[in-house]
């Protein structure tokens, strides 16, 4: 694992920054807002806790989830217009700062593209620098599932889409900053991985990331360095 200073140096002089969206660039889980939206919050969240707990596939935890809530196009745009994602404080400042200096930025979730590219118009992040998974829907409306051949649907997806990436682009210098542990594995074939626990903690991603923010602000002091 790369000390903090080599960490720190990853990110001032990288040239693709990659974000988790859920809990990360936006203060809340997005399945779980849509769950209580749809009124089976409890079940999902419950669900939740057990796929973090590592006892079933990424994959298997979302279907089983996606199950449970069953929404349909319609409570998904009710959802983003009623109770818009909240961006994380520091955010656009940061994003901001990225683009100013050239650096590609992207998002990395395993929520769902729908509201996610939501987030990313308001970054200025352009549409096809959004990896995540995406709903399917009958002609009439009503859940039709999810798309299984996103590389997000999958465990390790996020390191996936990060090696695609380094392969489409040549970018040499990759870092993936998140709160969980998909974003921590995803390093390798990040350069460097930033911990962020600004809005959610976890403890074995905070013991295992050379370098830990509780706010963007700290991020942006390291770029101010530069």
């Amino acid at each position: 694992m790369a000390t903090l200073s080599q960490t720190k140096e990853l990110f001032r002089r990288a040239e693709a920054v990659c974000f988790d969206v859920d809990s990360t660039v936006i203060r809340e889980e997005g399945i779980d807002e849509l769950a209580k939206f749809c009124g089976v919050g409890d079940a999902v969240t419950e669900m939740t806790r057990k796929a973090m707990g590592g006892s079933m596939t990424f994959k298997t935890a979302l279907n089983e989830r996606l199950s449970i809530i069953r929404c349909s196009r319609e409570q998904v745009n009710k959802l983003i217009t009623d109770h818009p994602p909240q961006l994380t404080p520091g955010i656009r400042e940061l994003v901001d700062s990225l683009h100013q200096r050239n650096v590609k930025v992207f998002l990395i979730s395993g929520g769902f593209r729908c509201i996610v590219e939501h987030v990313a118009a308001q970054l200025n992040i352009p549409q096809h620098h959004v990896y995540a998974n995406r709903l399917k829907f009958y002609f009439n409306g009503e859940y039709a599932g999810f798309d299984e051949s996103q590389p997000t649907a999958e465990s390790g997806g996020k390191g996936k889409v990060i090696s695609i990436l380094k392969e489409q682009y040549g970018f040499k210098t990759v870092v993936m900053i998140g709160d969980g542990a998909t974003d921590l594995e995803a390093c390798p074939p990040a350069s460097a991985f930033v911990g962020f626990g600004g809005n959610v903690v976890r403890q074995q991603v905070k013991e295992r990331s050379s370098w830990y923010v509780t706010s963007f602000g700290e991020l942006m002091e390291e770029l101010e360095k530069i």
